[in-house]
């Protein structure tokens, strides 16, 4: 009997050392799983930055020389928002913002837009969308290149008034059989420029955030 309580207290510990060691083993994994996924999630949003504004052209933290900015309407934003200061030997050169186009056809489009200091545009992305495939998803770099005609562009090229689509008597083609996608993702980022040219000085001169 004395033998068999051995036993069954031999097992028991071989099983407690098992459960301790196994725990450990997840622990350590789901710690160094979600350190990797910052990781991926950081270079993720600096090479989506860098697709805007090249790295060269700046020499600063770009990822920590942030701002908040509040929900805005002109932004379509509903929610704190982050905005990444580009500098070079400290001098202000360009902005990226979080911006939403609330009117798509399918939804909300968020965007990265760039602007240099100047109020130009270093250029748009759509990070995330809902439209049509093979109609609105031309906002997509990777369907198209439509997206890619905003770089260069300002407030004053074209004129105020040529913000929108071809259809509209505006400057910018239109998709065919899609309209309404283009037309929602122009008129986000002329606000944006919009917001820009009003908020320019006090974006930049707000004191670098850390964190």
């Amino acid at each position: 009997m004395a033998a068999f309580y051995k036993h069954i207290l031999r097992v028991g510990a071989m099983l407690g050392i098992f459960a301790i060691v196994a725990t450990t083993l997840v622990a350590l994994t789901e710690s160094n799983t979600r350190e990797q996924i910052k990781e991926n999630e950081r270079q993720a949003l600096l090479n989506a930055i860098n697709a805007l504004i090249p790295h060269e052209k700046y020499d600063n933290a770009i990822l920590t020389d942030t701002t908040a900015l509040a929900a805005t309407e002109m932004l379509g934003t509903e929610e704190v928002t982050k905005v990444y200061r580009a500098r070079k030997k400290g001098e202000p050169v360009a902005a990226v913002f979080t911006v939403v186009a609330p009117n798509g056809y399918s939804g909300r489009i968020k965007m990265l837009v760039g602007i240099y200091h100047n109020g130009t545009l270093a250029g748009v992305r759509v990070i995330n969308h809902k439209e049509t495939p093979g109609l609105g998803d031309k906002i997509d770099e990777k369907r198209s290149d439509w997206i890619l005609g905003f770089e260069g562009l300002s407030l004053q090229k074209p004129v105020s008034a040529k913000w929108k689509v071809k259809k509209d008597s505006g400057a910018f083609d239109q998709f065919t059989g899609a309209t309404i996608t283009p037309r929602a993702v122009i008129s986000a980022v002329k606000k944006s420029l919009e917001y820009f040219h009003t908020h320019r000085d006090e974006l930049f001169a707000v004191a670098e955030e850390t964190k």
